[in-house]
């Protein structure tokens, strides 16, 4: 019985891959990618040829198990997604489990993943901090805010360009208007930007233009104020 290994991949700048990542992505039999036209890019770059099969949100329920089967029999197996770690607001967690229940050898490399560099540009406390992904789009939501209001730690949480304002506006009616937060996008690549300020000021600020890229909020801790939900 071979092994399912995690890898992770850059979220942007292809420097950021580890030596051990590149090892890995050498000498496994397969790599399961989210997008193999995705992942093809950073195997080019350091040439790397390796056979690929997609595994992502829309086909996981129906390989999962003869993805196990193969690894049973032996298939050294690499499992990456876009950007960052699997199973990280990413496919990946039916698989890992899926290995877990029937006893196969699963390793996670370390490496990069958005929330952590956010967390830190925001300069909130880092000690303790709740991740949130994405929020529920339809189904859940209006619960998981009023949640969220009452949480003590900084939160963080994913969110596509075309929802964000959306979203800092729900932010500011269960969290307040006045709550600071933060908004990084397009981590490690040329056009990095991260905005602070109050949910008000950072709501009028992308109002007036269409962020682009991959986006993570982070809100400060409650100090006590009051919400306006």
């Amino acid at each position: 019985m071979s092994k399912l290994y995690i890898i992770p991949t850059p979220l942007g700048n292809l420097e950021d891959i580890t030596l051990r990542a590149l090892r890995i992505l050498k000498e496994v039999d397969i790599i399961l990618a989210e997008d193999t036209r995705t992942t093809g890019i950073l195997l080019k770059k350091y040439g790397i040829t390796k056979k690929m099969t997609a595994h992502h949100i829309f086909n996981e329920h129906k390989t999962v198990q003869a993805i196990v089967e193969r690894i049973r029999a032996g298939e050294k197996t690499g499992l990456v997604s876009d950007a960052g770690t699997p199973s990280i607001s990413d496919p990946g967690y039916l698989l890992v489990r899926a290995c877990v229940d029937q006893g196969i050898p699963v390793e996670c490399l370390p490496g990069p993943v958005a929330l952590i560099p956010a967390l830190v540009n925001s300069g909130f406390p880092s000690d303790r901090f709740c991740f949130e992904g994405f929020l529920p789009h339809k189904k859940g939501r209006q619960k998981r805010l009023s949640q969220l209001a009452v949480e003590m730690r900084t939160i963080i949480l994913y969110e596509s360009p075309h929802r964000l304002v959306r979203t800092l506006s729900e932010l500011s009616d269960y969290l307040g208007s006045e709550r600071s937060c933060s908004v990084s996008r397009e981590l490690t690549k040329i056009h990095e930007e991260t905005v602070r300020g109050t949910l008000k000021e950072v709501i009028d600020g992308f109002s007036r233009k269409n962020p682009k890229g991959e986006i993570v909020i982070t809100i400060s801790p409650d100090k006590g104020q009051k919400n306006n939900a």
